[in-house]
């Protein structure tokens, strides 16, 4: 891994106790200002002892005493503690910016990873134009939707192609301007009305956009905020997407449950086993939950690998389209009925193709 670079040696402000009336403090000195500011030299350094915790009770101490300079003192219960709670949330947007970019010996996609400092102006404006032209397409096609949900209601309730089909053609229409699609595997895609469990590797905003060009009608799993957001909530919900609180277990199992009612009923479903987008290529680990249910319905899981998108909208950008192409490619279908092997042998497959890539 290779880390942005930072200064060795960075300023740091130090706070002192305030003393009691029968002892005083002679050793920390005072600017001629409001506020004190002390930095690092080779003279005169300090040393902070273990954490912000371990500072409160009084734990700080400086290497050399300064017998006549001016003094100042601090409360350690308030400006103490306001100092510390300053200094790391500097630190925490200090963090943001500090991007890992990872060689990547078999984990993921080399171009999966971008620095802030490398997004280029044109990157921005084709990040606006990608929306506009997605909100064009949702405005322009929410209305076949809604003329025809009652008659998906009525006579595919679960599968409904129909509002499938609208989605790829929003998708297909929003990313055409932007970048190329290429598929490999195909004909490795089971029948229309075949259900199964797909799974992919998630790198990017995008990923969604590409794989509801694949036109098969599997359901995918979102955040229950997602569903709030006008036109694009309600074709979710039309669609028949599953909702999903994030660190609610009841909501976890009723999400697994509704998964498998679904395929009962002749439905797909589609999982991100990672269970969140990778920042940096690599592949994480997968979730047993996607596998545990292709288990118990006894269906085949598929395999996508999504290569490309990573680098075209890094997660976390989500306001820049770099240049660049996506490939697809859809691995034969598994069938097993041990879920541990079923999560092993489809991450596995999603790796080779990457390491690959890389």
């Amino acid at each position: 891994m290779e880390l942005s670079s930072l200064h060795s040696l960075s300023p740091l402000p130090l706070c002192y106790p305030k003393p009691s009336s029968s002892s005083i403090l002679s050793f920390l000195p005072f600017s001629d200002r409001t506020r004190a500011y002390f930095g690092y030299s080779v003279r005169k350094r300090a040393t902070l002892r273990n954490s912000c915790n371990s500072a409160q009770k009084n734990f700080l101490h400086i290497s050399r005493a300064h017998d006549h300079e001016p003094r100042c003192y601090f409360s350690p219960n308030e400006d103490l503690n306001r100092y510390c709670i300053s200094k790391l949330y500097n630190l925490n947007k200090l963090s943001r910016y500090v991007v890992a970019k990872s060689e990547l010996a078999g984990a993921g996609t080399p171009d999966a990873s971008y620095s802030l400092s490398e997004v280029k102006l044109s990157s921005k404006v084709r990040g606006v134009c990608f929306y506009a032209v997605t909100a064009i397409a949702a405005i322009s096609l929410i209305g076949f939707m809604i003329v025809a949900h009652p008659f998906v209601l009525l006579f595919d309730r679960y599968r409904r192609k129909a509002q499938h089909f609208v989605a790829k053609l929003w998708a297909a229409a929003t990313v055409a301007p932007f970048f190329k699609i290429e598929y490999e595997g195909l004909e490795n895609l089971p029948s229309h009305d075949a259900p199964a469990v797909y799974v992919s590797n998630h790198q990017s905003f995008l990923d969604i956009y590409t794989l509801l060009t694949l036109g098969r009608s599997f359901k995918f799993i979102s955040k229950t905020a997602i569903f709030l957001f006008p036109i694009i909530g309600w074709a979710m919900s039309m669609m028949g997407t599953i909702p999903l609180k994030r660190m609610d277990s009841r909501s976890q199992l009723e999400c697994l449950k509704r998964c498998m009612d679904l395929i009962g009923n002749g439905a797909s479903v589609f999982f991100f086993p990672e269970g969140t987008r990778s920042k940096d290529g690599k592949l994480g680990d997968f979730k047993k939950g996607a596998f545990s249910v292709a288990a118990k319905t006894r269906v085949p899981v598929v395999p996508i690998t999504l290569i490309g998108t990573g680098g075209i909208m890094p997660a976390g950008m989500e306001g820049v389209v770099n240049s660049g192409s996506v490939k697809v490619i859809i691995h034969k279908p598994i069938k097993e009925t041990d879920p541990e092997i079923l999560r092993q042998i489809a991450r596995n497959t999603i790796l080779d193709k990457l390491k690959l890539r890389g």
